[in-house]
């Protein structure tokens, strides 16, 4: 008997290589973090203040550029390989022409630094990491253009491999950078953001030497693949405005959550930061299978093959849950260890760094064993999404997604602002709220309203 299409094979052979890459991905900002946290909270801090806001303000353009994913994957499972390619350099080029507009966003990033009240050491910092990073902002974005056309393609273990090169310089880089070596002065902050940056340009370098590269080429004739195509770019803006506009949305509500924990106390700052980092280690890789989930669903859509898609979701979904199993278990029993795994060097860091953590240290105890239920929330919330948008229903999922984000810092506000909660128990909130999410991104998917598309796109 024929093995059907959509198994968890299927999706394995797409979701473990992306998943291993957005690992690599997460241990690179992981790793800049932890190196700053020896330096002291404020530093911490600011790396997760300013790299969040620095996400919402470009996550309109890479979640826009980002729909690439499914139309590279519709046009290899219509069978238009040419145009797989072609898809792939509209994208750059959306992409540069994206930079001016990505530099006129700073002032809203200082300004939004200044509502949230912070010590001046921690501002200044922000200030430094955030700047560094908008201004490489061309390296930002054609590097998450391109990993879209493997993993359109399904091929992304190339991806997974730039993934590793990159994470070893940027740990390389970051270590030199911020605390100095030889020649090289000490540059703290400003090394860890310049660290980023050239990580994220060698496996960009990677990707596009494997594209322009004779195996590609034979297939998909990238080397002709220059020309500027109106009606893939209008295709694109269509459907990827939506994704775009959802995860600035998305974003912003996150970068909201962080400013409001922050504006606590440097506590609850500090609690936050250790929780929102561990959840990044736990969250980023399910982007893998939510990848997976756009690829293959958007080539099953391609190939007018329903079934396959349908089926190709709920493997993601068995796949999200074991993984999720295995976090939960470890954020439940072991937080104590996490959270010390961010403790500011004796030696080197100030007495008021150091209580300033003892006090951080049983909420942030707390947050991460209840962190465990939000994680496995999220896999329905990943698997769904990805779906959807690889059946090319981005509307529906960038109004659902925004409310759902938007409602959870509604319920921190009330909880820590009005009913005066600690942060550690307006985290309850914030998790009770997102919990009830995913209840409807299973409702849209099992409706089979994405099912039109089946339709539409291979036409």
């Amino acid at each position: 008997m024929p093995r059907k299409k959509g198994g968890i094979r299927d999706v394995l052979v797409v979701a473990l290589p992306m998943l291993l890459s957005m690992s690599f991905d997460t241990f690179m900002t992981f790793i800049d973090r932890l190196f700053l946290s020896k330096l002291g909270p404020a530093e911490m801090n600011a790396a997760l203040g300013a790299g969040a806001v620095q996400l919402a303000l470009t996550m309109f353009f890479t979640g826009a550029i980002s729909y690439t994913t499914a139309m590279v994957a519709q046009r290899l499972g219509a069978k238009k390989r040419w145009d797989c390619s072609r898809v792939f350099m509209q994208a750059v080029y959306l992409s540069l022409v994206c930079v001016p507009l990505l530099y006129l966003t700073i002032p809203v990033g200082h300004f939004a630094f200044g509502l949230e009240h912070l010590p001046a050491d921690q501002l200044e910092y922000q200030k430094t990491y955030f700047n560094i990073l908008m201004f490489g902002g061309a390296i930002t974005l054609v590097r998450n253009a391109a990993p879209c056309f493997f993993s359109g393609i399904g091929e992304t273990k190339v991806v997974m491999q730039a993934a590793f090169v990159g994470m070893i310089v940027n740990v390389v880089c970051n270590f030199v950078l911020i605390f100095g070596m030889g020649p090289i002065p000490a540059l703290g902050v400003a090394g860890a953001a310049y660290g980023t940056l050239i990580g994220n340009a060698v496996s960009t370098i990677i990707l596009f030497a494997k594209f322009f590269g004779n195996s590609c080429h034979r297939r998909f004739r990238t080397r002709y693949a220059f020309a500027f195509s109106w009606p893939l770019c209008r295709e694109l803006l269509r459907k990827g405005i939506p994704s775009g506009v959802e995860m600035f949305l998305n974003m912003s509500a996150f970068q909201l959550l962080i400013l409001m924990f922050h504006a606590l106390g440097p506590a609850a700052a500090t609690a936050s930061s250790v929780m929102f980092n561990w959840d990044m280690v736990a969250y980023v890789p399910l982007m893998g299978l939510e990848v997976a989930s756009t690829s293959l669903v958007g080539r099953y859509v391609g190939a007018k093959d329903g079934a396959a898609a349908n089926r190709s979701t709920y493997s993601g979904l068995r796949l999200g849950w074991g993984y999720s199993l295995i976090i939960g278990v470890l954020f439940i029993f072991l937080p104590g260890v996490l959270t010390d795994v961010f403790q500011p060097d004796a030696a080197g860091a100030s007495a008021e760094a150091l209580a300033i953590f003892a006090e951080a240290r049983p909420m942030g105890m707390f947050m991460l064993r209840f962190a465990a239920l939000y994680i496995f929330v999220e896999v329905l919330l990943v698997i769904y999404a990805g779906a959807l948008r690889g059946a090319g229903d981005t509307f529906w999922v960038m109004v659902a997604s925004a409310l759902m984000n938007w409602f959870v810092a509604l319920a921190l506000y009330v909880s820590a602002y009005v009913f005066d909660l600690p942060a550690h128990h307006a985290w309850i909130a914030v998790v009770a709220v997102y919990s009830t999410a995913p209840l409807i991104f299973w409702w849209r998917w099992k409706s089979g309203k994405w099912r039109k598309h089946v339709l539409e796109v291979a036409s």
